[in-house]
């Protein structure tokens, strides 16, 4: 079992190791084209060629664990033997891309804790609720929590909660465990990471988001084509960064109509600094850049 302690942490990352696959075990281009289409039409998610590769390793892992000795028999199976309607979710996961780090464009958490929570306090809100959208493996979620209880450890009475959701069942069931290689929190700033991350007791370059933030957490399959998002009660934070870029313009417009319509009066929705609002004619105040609110 897995101990965890507070002090600061240390190690090194082990490099992945390198494959030599048989060309039994290659994506041809039919196969690729088919599979994007497939990924595209379900989850919105453009996988140009420059990703072939890596759709290519992860569906080798995939073939692996679902007990096929090569990726063309998988493919097979899939494209022409009727898996696809059991492997469809293992598709999407396997074209999904998680880049994420904690505290990733901090412009975002800067005004989280200037303007943001600042607003919502002076409005009488004290129970704050928060959603990260295509959460990847968890790291902006946390950071997100991370925010709220040292909002919530110097404001008497201000709960929180956090959810994560994400359409990759793999990272989420990463998030959902809340244990992380050292270096990635490097990013977080000195004294948060101090009081909020635990640290590997054994030597293994390990660290664990503290208890108290995981029990504020959830984490949730969500799909964001899908028509309507279950999240429960009115957002007061949506972070939805850096996804929209793998949709047509068309779909960005779906989503922010969607995520707009979860927001509860004077919240706000945040966004990819990469990212654009145009043509999302939505009913929110430009708060920055990329930061938009919801009037009252």
């Amino acid at each position: 079992m897995l101990a965890f302690a507070t002090p600061p942490q240390t190690g090194a990352l082990t490099p992945p190791f390198a494959e030599d696959p048989s060309a039994s075990d290659l994506l041809d281009a039919d196969a690729f084209a088919r599979i994007a289409q497939f990924v595209e039409a379900r989850a919105g998610i453009r996988t140009p060629p420059s990703r072939r590769i890596m759709l290519e390793t992860n569906l080798r892992r995939r073939r692996i664990t679902a007990g096929f000795k090569s990726l063309e028999d998988y493919l097979a199976f899939v494209l022409e033997g009727g898996g696809l309607a059991t492997e469809a979710v293992e598709l999407i996961d396997a074209a999904t891309v998680n880049k994420t780090d904690f505290f990733r464009e901090p412009r975002h958490f800067e005004l989280m804790s200037q303007q943001m929570l600042p607003s919502l306090l002076e409005a009488g809100v004290r129970k704050i609720r928060a959603w990260s959208a295509a959460c990847s493996t968890g790291p902006e979620p946390y950071s997100i929590a991370m925010m709220l209880q040292a909002a919530a450890d110097r404001t008497p009475g201000l709960d929180y909660h956090v959810l994560g959701t994400d359409i990759c069942s793999r990272v989420l069931a990463v998030a959902q465990q809340g244990i992380f290689e050292a270096p990635l929190t490097q990013t977080i700033p000195a004294d948060i990471r101090r009081r909020y991350v635990r640290v590997s007791t054994d030597g293994r370059p390990l660290v664990r988001i503290a208890p108290e933030l995981r029990a504020k957490m959830a984490f949730a399959r969500l799909n964001l084509m899908d028509p309507v998002y279950p999240v429960g009660d009115p957002i007061h934070l949506i972070f939805c960064r850096n996804v929209l870029i793998y949709f047509d313009h068309a779909i960005q417009a779906r989503v922010l109509r969607r995520l707009a319509d979860r927001l509860a009066p004077g919240g706000y929705l945040v966004v990819g600094h990469s990212e654009s609002m145009a043509g999302a004619d939505l009913a929110l105040e430009r708060i920055d850049h990329t930061v938009f609110r919801k009037p009252e």
